[in-house]
């Protein structure tokens, strides 16, 4: 990781260079940050901090140097963008970045602003006897590594194969990835189970040769989950991933459709997951489901699936490996989650709205959203799980957010606004935060600011991690700002070469907590409150 401090020396003769007469100037060199060599022709760009508009740009010459001049003493988002590279803000770490300050007696140059070439990954996807599979899936999974295990494996980008099978994902960010395809072979013809069978001179026995699908593959042509191989991108790198699939007898699942009260059937809902994400619904055939009460899931490949079916709907986790009828009793029931929710700030406003983010198991991809209507809230069907509640507000008024800084279910206090949902209805009732102060500091080593390091509000209760901490990047005078914290007791810490760390575990963030500021939100804070000591920069600990 490139290093978060700047690259001249304080100086008065650098601080002379950085103003004139016209105002201040922020000067540096683009370089590419996997080779270190000068970017030429790269756009650098002031941008203003409040909204983010232009203020200066310029291009970098033969040497990747650039200086943007007559800059007014204020905080400028940097900027650098170059075909063949990613667009990025200087000293780039995951959303944040490091501002850069102007104003008289700060040192605004030569910075290094390390810009990163994009990474690429192509390949073919072929098919049995090694020809093109046009029209293919192909999903470009992100995986946060083995230290961050508070994150998840996400669906980063998707593309199709071309007419030669060919596909391609560019300007990608370093990282390790994982890739799966899902694809339909495009000769496969899918009859139905429910039908009477054909006689054996109609074609019967071919069409049958023709029900086949494609099960998902991961690189490397592997179509088990645990066996994908990781693809690692370093900057600027190319990496090729071919798949090659091969087609199996197509599978078919029989559901039960059962009548609704109001005569409705309820229709079963089959998703297939890839590394826990839901990534595609197959198409169901009812046949006469008013009268069987059965419908049928056809061109069916092995894999992992999410089924929910019946009324009240029940949830399950298959691993289908053969056609069958599905029993109708499998899987935990979806059940009700109500309550109410209360404000320690005032009154609800009457535009409020509930919504629950799924964040563990076979849901944790789901959202489920419903009215806030006088601070009561009532979802009439959520799978178990663990969810968030999360409560916000739609129109004017609502650019300040609520935080669920603790919920009571069945009469025990939760810190955090995580709620355990398993087989029988729940009462809720949940305790709103309105996260109006900004908390503004410095984080310092022997009195001189420092720029880059990590710096996180940690909760007194780290329990509440998750919900209530804030995080952000030091600016090049070492000035940090966390928005829309929430009342109570805190410490700050600031930690230099952090952004690796698992920061949001409890027995991670805690080794900091002895050298960190700390601070205490009240309820009458106000917009803005200033942390009148300085924190100290911490190294990491290794």
């Amino acid at each position: 990781m490139p290093s978060m401090t700047q690259t001249g020396p304080s100086t008065p003769a650098a601080t002379r260079l950085a103003s004139t007469a016209s105002g201040y100037r922020i000067a540096g060199t683009v370089v590419n940050s996997a080779t270190g060599e000068p970017v030429r022709g790269a756009t650098v760009a002031a941008l203003s901090e409040a909204d983010s508009h232009t203020i200066a740009s310029k291009e970098t010459g033969d040497d990747g140097h650039f200086a943007l001049s007559g800059l007014a003493a204020a905080k400028y988002q940097l900027t650098a963008s170059r075909r063949g590279f990613r667009t990025a803000f200087y000293d780039e770490h995951e959303e944040f970045s490091t501002a850069i300050v102007t104003g008289p007696g700060l040192d605004t140059g030569p910075l290094t602003f390390r810009l990163p070439p994009g990474a690429l990954v192509h390949g073919v996807v072929t098919g049995d006897g090694g020809d093109p599979v046009e029209g293919a899936r192909v999903m470009l999974f992100r995986n946060p590594g083995a230290h961050k295990t508070a994150d998840r494996i996400t669906l980063g980008e998707e593309t199709t194969s071309d007419d030669t099978g060919a596909y391609e994902f560019a300007n990608l960010a370093a990282g390790e990835y994982l890739l799966a395809v899902k694809a339909e072979p495009w000769y496969a013809l899918h009859g139905s189970t429910n039908r009477s069978r054909p006689s054996a001179g109609d074609g019967a026995e071919a069409n049958a040769a023709l029900d086949v699908a494609y099960p998902v593959t991961f690189f490397d042509s592997t179509t088990e989950e645990g066996a994908a191989t990781p693809v690692v991108l370093t900057s600027g790198s190319r990496e090729e991933a071919d798949f090659n699939l091969h087609a199996t007898a197509a599978l078919h699942l029989l559901v039960d459709a059962p009548r609704k009260p109001d005569g409705s059937i309820a229709r079963a809902d089959l998703r297939q997951t890839v590394f826990g994400i839901p990534v595609s619904v197959e198409n169901a055939q009812f046949f006469d489901a008013l009268r069987t009460g059965r419908m049928e899931f056809t061109g069916v490949a092995p894999g992992q699936f999410e089924l929910t079916q019946g009324d009240p709907p029940r949830t399950a986790e298959l691993n289908v490996t053969s056609s069958q009828q599905v029993e109708p009793g499998i899987g935990a029931p979806s059940v009700a989650v109500s309550g109410t929710v209360r404000s320690t700030v005032g009154p609800m406003p009457a535009n409020a709205t509930a919504v629950l983010f799924g964040a563990d198991g076979p849901v944790r991809q789901n959202t489920l959203p419903t009215a806030c209507i006088r601070g009561a809230f009532n979802f009439p069907a959520v799978p178990p799980g663990v969810w968030k509640l999360v409560v916000g507000t739609e129109g004017p008024g609502s650019e300040t957010p609520f935080t669920v800084v603790a919920t009571i279910v069945e009469g025990v206090t939760h810190e955090g606004n995580a709620i355990t949902v398993r087989d029988r209805p729940l009462q809720v009732q949940a305790t709103l935060s309105q996260g109006s102060t900004r908390v503004e500091g410095f984080a310092r080593r022997d009195g001189k600011g420092v720029a880059g390091v990590m710096v996180v509000l940690t909760p007194k209760s780290l329990g509440a991690m998750k919900t209530l901490a804030r995080r952000d990047q030091s600016d090049s005078d070492g000035s940090f700002s966390l928005r829309d914290v929430v009342p109570g007791q805190y410490t700050v810490v600031a930690i230099e070469d952090g952004w690796e760390l698992d920061w949001s575990q409890p027995d991670v963030i805690a080794r900091y907590l002895p050298g960190g500021i700390p601070v205490t939100v009240s309820d009458n804070a106000g917009k803005l409150m200033t942390i009148p000591t300085a924190v100290p920069v911490q190294d990491r600990q290794r």
